[in-house]
């Protein structure tokens, strides 16, 4: 499973990127006001440099026209641009069009599998079901995951299940678990995932012991 950060902040996604795990990130315009970001298509371009993956930039135009508008400014910023567009009869008639042109598409709000299905004939690249907000109105949004992967299984599209708003580890773990092929989580999500408290417990008890033991210059 390939792991994205959500997020805009250029610091974090350097540091993930020293880790040598991450593969891609994924934007919206609220991350972008949160990373400060004065030119979003400067700042987008940053991210595309640092990351050297997929990079999701968000349209917010809800006609067809004004999404292949700013779809087309998007993809022009970098070869690593992916657009993403939201799961609307607009979005999908803007999604297979960019298809045609050979322009990535994540379809982002995603909350069920006949949507995903929709999406993956309109040639999106991902499909972004949303677990947390489905988990919110007490739905397991997991589950929903697990059939967008085996739709896509069975009939055999190339289309990602990239599982989003995770909001904890175990979302994570789920999600690997159900098949999702990309995840894409916040930097709070990703730091957690790397710490277990026994890890740093034997950690201090073998530098305890290795002073002990240490030879002189160590």
């Amino acid at each position: 499973m390939k792991i994205f950060l959500d997020t805009a902040d250029l610091s974090e996604i350097g540091q993930a990127v020293s880790w040598g795990i991450l593969d891609g990130v994924t934007t919206n315009p609220s991350l972008m006001a949160k990373a400060g970001a004065s030119d979003f298509k400067v700042h987008l371009r940053k991210i595309c440099d640092v990351v050297q993956g997929p990079v999701s930039g968000e349209v917010v135009s809800v006609e067809p026209d004004g999404m292949l508008k700013q779809a087309h400014e998007l993809a022009a910023i970098s070869p690593h641009m992916v657009i993403k567009v939201p799961m609307t009869v607009a979005g999908l008639q803007v999604c297979k069009k960019l298809n045609t042109e050979n322009i990535p598409v994540n379809m982002t709000l995603v909350f069920s599998p006949a949507q995903a299905l929709l999406a993956a004939k309109a040639g999106a690249t991902y499909v972004s079901p949303f677990i947390g907000r489905l988990d919110d109105i007490s739905h397991f949004g997991m589950d929903v995951v697990r059939d967008i992967v085996a739709i896509f299984d069975r009939y055999g599209f190339e289309t990602n299940c990239l599982a989003a708003s995770l909001r904890h580890p175990l979302h994570v773990v789920e999600a690997a678990l159900a098949g999702a092929h990309v995840a894409t989580l916040p930097w709070n999500v990703l730091e957690k995932l790397v710490h277990h408290p026994l890890t740093d417990v034997g950690i201090d008890r073998f530098l305890q012991d290795w002073k002990k033991i240490r030879p002189e210059g160590w």
